[in-house]
């Protein structure tokens, strides 16, 4: 009989261990006390935070109907920056539906606070692009202050807004098929391992597959294009994505039940397969490969997902190994 180790987070670990998701786009902006122009006449989407509830949310959008903000499209930030692959599909996804302006709302220590900016088609925005902000302790104050701001700077146009917050969009990062096992042509196909962009990180990334991954390989800089790489005799890419391990689960096809409280991943922390039970809300992990010409997406045999970056590309190698019987 096999026996596993079951090595179970709690939630004052999970704080411990786990990242902030970051959302990178307040810090491209400069900041202004102007309502952008055409805010109450072209399509909005907001970007939330995942501490907001269903109810604030509900608030925010009544207040948005009633101001002329066109917010026809809600997306939690752990989502938006999950990983590259997903950031493209809803960049593709704003575009698509013609949306004209950004809402970030998040919780500033004890403060609500709703930035507005044009949406970039290329990208989310442009480093220096400018963006209105406002900020309360009290969400309706502040609702109050943008209805204020803006019906005083420009006239009402959006007529038919949505009632409620617009959030049920299924996104999907895999254009080709989805598979529950590892890449086994990668024993000859090239790999592509892109870098982080961090010294600290980049310098344990390279030590680590030098050490760790038996096959052919190489480091790139991050965001080439495909086909780019694949001239260079590249086949395969690895990706991750990072965010809360049930968007993670989602956005990757994995089966979600929305009374999963925590979620069970294989790790390898001393070299033997142990189980780990970590919080469904905490931000973990997920690394995959990618086949560079047909778009399919190979995640392995295990959900290996785990807190840190380094944890959960060891769990995906090893298992990679395994799965071979490398040692």
């Amino acid at each position: 009989m096999r026996f596993f180790w079951f090595i179970c987070l709690s939630i004052p670990a999970i704080a411990a261990y786990a990242q902030e998701m970051v959302n990178p786009i307040p810090a491209k902006l400069e900041i202004t006390d102007r309502v952008p122009n055409d805010l109450l006449s072209k399509k909005s989407c907001v970007f939330y935070a995942s501490t907001f509830t269903e109810k604030e949310l509900e608030t925010i959008q009544s207040g948005f109907q009633k101001t002329g903000i066109d917010a026809v499209a809600y997306f939690k930030s752990a989502l938006v920056f999950a990983g590259t692959d997903v950031t493209q599909k809803i960049v593709e996804f704003l575009d698509s539906r013609e949306i004209a302006f950004i809402v970030l709302i998040s919780k500033k220590e004890d403060a609500y606070s709703f930035i507005f900016t044009s949406f970039n088609n290329k990208e989310f925005v442009i480093n220096g692009q400018p963006g209105w902000e406002v900020q309360n302790t009290d969400l309706n104050e502040a609702l109050q202050s943008i209805y204020r701001s803006t019906v005083s700077s420009q006239p009402i146009k959006n007529l038919l807004i949505n009632s409620y917050p617009e959030k049920n969009f299924p996104i999907s990062i895999i254009n080709g098929r989805r598979s529950d096992f590892f890449a086994i042509d990668l024993k000859v196909d090239r790999l592509a391992v892109p870098w982080f962009k961090n010294a600290v990180a980049d310098s344990a990334l390279a030590q680590f597959f030098k050490e760790n991954y038996p096959f052919s390989y190489g480091m790139t800089a991050p965001g080439i294009d495909p086909n780019e790489l694949r001239k260079n005799g590249f086949h395969y890419l690895l990706l991750y994505v990072h965010t809360e391990g049930t968007i993670a689960r989602e956005i990757l096809g994995y089966p979600n039940t929305s009374k999963e409280s925590a979620l069970t991943s294989v790790t390898y922390p001393n070299g033997s397969l142990q189980l780990k039970t970590i919080s469904a809300e905490a931000p973990v992990y997920k690394f995959y490969f990618k086949h560079l010409a047909s778009g399919n997406v190979f995640l392995g045999t295990k959900w290996d997902a785990d807190v840190t970056w380094q944890e959960a590309l060891r769990n995906h190698i090893k298992g990679f190994k395994a799965e071979l019987k490398i040692p």
